[in-house]
């Protein structure tokens, strides 16, 4: 089917430029861009003057399969990211039991066929996700892996650890870790600081996070490892960040847009939707944070959707569960830094995108010609106030229930097809 989306503001995060034009699509690709006639027998879709961009690749979605399936389907998941222009997901290995095994990968592939939207695989780099035996990489990669972790559960041996990356190494493999000091944060539900102290709230240093990232450098370093950080949250780890990948080392860092639009005052009375892992920080950190975004120092943005149940959340604040959905609330979200004046939407989509794409090695995250036609028609403009109710994902644990916010997806494409609007 050919496709002519006319009338549009093109997102270019490539080439970091917004520019007015047409997207042809034929075959499940872009064809071309710019100015141009509709060829014969094409659908013609006027998208009034609103931003065309490449669709999000979010990097870090937990899925509720296998094991809490009430929580998160493939198929909820699925519906979830493509009202919120979520093209791609690539999905977590901490589910229960772990994505740790062949054949478990090769379960959760087949039923991400229910999904309206491409979903790609983590795989758990130690078994079970206890640190203390690494999987089988090589197979787990044959099956389909794009890349290994243990999730927001480090691993503490350094031996296993440094033999795990060596091997990885080896083949190429790409490894996410969770840069944190264990011991300090353990049990930890606020960062330390006054109004932690203040609400009596079990809280852990920035510092935990400097460490964590310090330690887990000299592993790279050591071994020549393709590493990520899955979430840099805190402006004192920035600077040992920006000293690797100034030597030289293969390592790129993400954040959770939540830790870029929040910080540790709404927590407010005590609301489980802001229990976060890492914990939401300080404005100082958010501050520091969306400026290395800017720079390119932090390299992806992602909602890191965690679905939890009423249950799990409507407990005292330290008993909660952590984690949020974020899938529909990704874009909206990343708005407010847009209409603040901290990034361009070029800027939100290389991190949003482009980055992610790149990292994993996957075709998508661009505006091109002969790139995948995974595309988002939004309004950056459009106000709403959220209702947590009418979320399509199956848990409802959004920090931004009731907030007004701004930027509407009017449609979303996978492959030229049309998965979400009219």
């Amino acid at each position: 089917m050919t496709i002519l989306l006319t009338n549009a503001r093109l997102i270019d995060p490539e080439a970091l430029t917004v520019t007015e034009g047409s997207a042809l699509i034929e075959g499940g690709l872009i064809a071309a861009l710019g100015d141009m006639t509709a060829p014969k027998g094409a659908t013609i879709i006027d998208c009034g003057g609103k931003c065309l961009a490449p669709g999000i690749v979010d990097w870090g979605v937990k899925v509720g399969e296998p094991g809490e399936r009430h929580k998160e389907s493939f198929r909820s998941a699925g519906l979830s990211a493509a009202a919120g222009g979520v093209t791609t997901i690539v999905a977590r290995p901490d589910t229960n039991p772990a994505i740790d095994t062949p054949e478990t990968l090769e379960f959760v592939t087949r039923r991400a066929a229910e999904s309206p939207v491409r979903i790609h695989h983590m795989a758990a780099l130690t078994k079970g996700r206890q640190g203390r035996e690494m999987t089988e990489i090589g197979f787990l990669l044959d099956t389909g892996a794009v890349a290994f972790s243990d999730g927001d559960h480090v691993v503490e041996d350094t031996k296993v650890l440094s033999r795990a990356l060596t091997y990885a190494r080896s083949l190429g493999a790409l490894v996410i870790g969770h840069p944190q000091d264990p011991g300090l944060s353990r049990g930890a539900a606020a960062t330390n600081g006054k109004f932690a102290s203040l609400r009596g709230i079990p809280a852990v240093n920035p510092m935990a996070e400097r460490m964590g990232i310090d330690r887990d450098l000299a592993l790279i370093e050591m071994t020549g490892v393709r590493y990520h950080f899955d979430q840099i949250t805190t402006a004192r780890a920035l600077p040992a960040l920006q000293r690797a990948k100034a030597n030289g080392r293969d390592v790129t860092a993400g954040i959770s847009i939540h830790h870029l639009a929040l910080n540790e005052f709404d927590i407010g009375d005590y609301r489980t939707f802001f229990k976060l892992t890492p914990p939401l920080r300080s404005e100082d950190d958010r501050v520091a944070l969306v400026a290395a975004v800017a720079s390119g120092l932090i390299d992806v943005v992602g909602s890191m959707h965690t679905p939890q149940d009423e249950e799990s959340k409507r407990l005292p604040f330290e008993e909660a569960a952590s984690g949020a959905v974020g899938l529909e609330t990704l874009l909206p979200a990343a708005m407010r830094l847009y209409h603040s004046g901290d990034l361009t939407l070029p800027q939100i989509f290389r991190a949003l995108a482009l980055n992610p794409a790149n990292r994993l090695g996957l075709p998508q995250g661009r505006l091109a010609a002969g790139a995948p036609a995974d595309l988002v028609l939004f309004d950056p403009d459009a106000p709403f106030v959220l209702d947590r109710f009418t979320l399509k994902s199956k848990s409802k644990n959004t920090p931004f229930d009731g907030t007004r916010m701004e930027g509407r997806v009017l449609s979303t494409w996978v492959g030229g097809v049309r998965v979400f609007g009219e």
